[in-house]
């Protein structure tokens, strides 16, 4: 039987052991699970997880390998990952790369033959923190040093986020659309084209007089990783525009139209991961089965006062996952509508956002 030849370390002092892949350096990152049963290299690639080192809950991770044509961004720049098997074969048609290859060429440590199982139970009880990623042979006093001394970065978005706009453009559009880049996601730009919309991508750092040059039918703010609080460009930008506008935001766009209303924010516990969460949309009584990945969610008392109201809940636990204001025509999911994990129960609030751009290019 070979060796381990790595492990992580939690601030207990707890260590799990077990066999690298990928890339090989040493990383601290934020400890966080997923749930979900496939699309791992969606996740790889989701500019969300940036500084975050995912563990995956189900046993089996690799076993249909890298398409060329389902990354959310060119460049992964997740913290780390963690599984309990790794196919290396995978068998799928459709395949280019394994999954270590693409891990390898992005120095993107990973972990496999840990207990997935027992890390998942420690962050759900002890709540996500700092782990480190190392060498099996580190001593543990060295290494909870080197975890201590670290601190978690809170620049993410500014790194992730497009450094000059670009565009996405599609035959025959109907309505041009900005989008914020604090860590787009390939599909949501996908869903947008795919509807007729021309998308031009911006840096998240984008002025509000420049975006109004260029004259836009809606303004989409993205995904992304870290504190939105930390994303005050972003904040700025929505109560400048609010109302100017129709204003759509994805994740970490629900949470910064919420602070820029004046509402509040606070960190799960945990956070939410997977593509298995039930959702109440209090419009139509109808449950969406959803996509998550966020840390952070809104605080429900401060909503009114924002001039917002809670349009879906979360079952699993009644956090927020949905504000509106119909007048300002804004409106925001804390969830995945992109991802379709269930499979198209959400794909509706895409087309939601095109009726409000319909409406205000009526009355212009």
């Amino acid at each position: 039987m070979r060796g381990y030849n790595r492990k992580l370390v939690l601030p207990d002092g707890s260590e799990y052991y077990g066999y690298g892949f990928g890339g090989d350096a040493e990383r601290v990152c934020e400890l966080v699970f997923n749930t979900s049963m496939v699309g791992y290299q969606e996740i790889i690639s989701d500019p969300s997880y940036t500084d975050q080192l995912v563990v995956m809950t189900y046993p089996l991770i690799g076993n249909y390998g890298i398409a060329d044509d389902d990354f959310e961004t060119k460049v992964p720049t997740i913290g780390g990952l963690a599984v309990r098997e790794y196919n290396d074969n995978p068998s799928n048609f459709r395949y280019t790369k394994t999954l270590s290859e693409i891990l390898e060429e992005n120095h993107i440590p990973a972990i496999e033959g840990v207990d997935t199982r027992l890390l998942a139970r420690s962050i759900r009880d002890q709540g996500s923190g700092k782990v480190l990623l190392c060498e099996a042979g580190l001593p543990l006093d060295e290494a909870l040093e080197r975890l201590n001394a670290a601190q978690l970065p809170h620049d993410q978005v500014s790194r992730v986020s497009c450094k000059k706009r670009w565009y996405s453009r599609t035959s025959n559009h109907k309505f041009n659309v900005v989008a914020v880049d604090c860590g787009i996601k390939l599909n949501i730009i996908r869903s947008l084209n795919r509807r007729g919309c021309n998308v031009t991508v911006v840096p998240y750092d984008t002025s509000a007089e420049t975006i109004e040059a260029m004259q836009p039918d809606g303004i989409f703010l993205s995904n992304g990783p870290g504190d939105p609080e930390d994303v005050l460009p972003v904040i700025a930008l929505v109560r400048k525009l609010r109302g100017k506008y129709p204003i759509c935001g994805i994740c970490l766009g629900h949470q910064m139209i919420a602070l820029a209303g004046g509402a509040k924010t606070y960190k799960l516990k945990f956070g939410h991961r997977g593509g298995n969460h039930p959702v109440k949309n209090l419009k139509t009584g109808k449950l969406e089965i959803t996509s998550q990945n966020h840390s952070f969610a809104v605080d429900a008392n401060s909503v009114a006062a924002a001039g917002l109201e809670v349009t879906h809940i979360n079952l699993l636990d009644g956090t927020v996952e949905g504000l509106a204001c119909r007048e300002d025509r804004i409106f925001s999911v804390q969830y995945h509508p992109e991802s379709a994990p269930g499979p198209q129960d959400s794909a509706y609030l895409f087309d939601q956002f095109l009726d409000y751009m319909k409406e205000a290019k009526a009355h212009a």
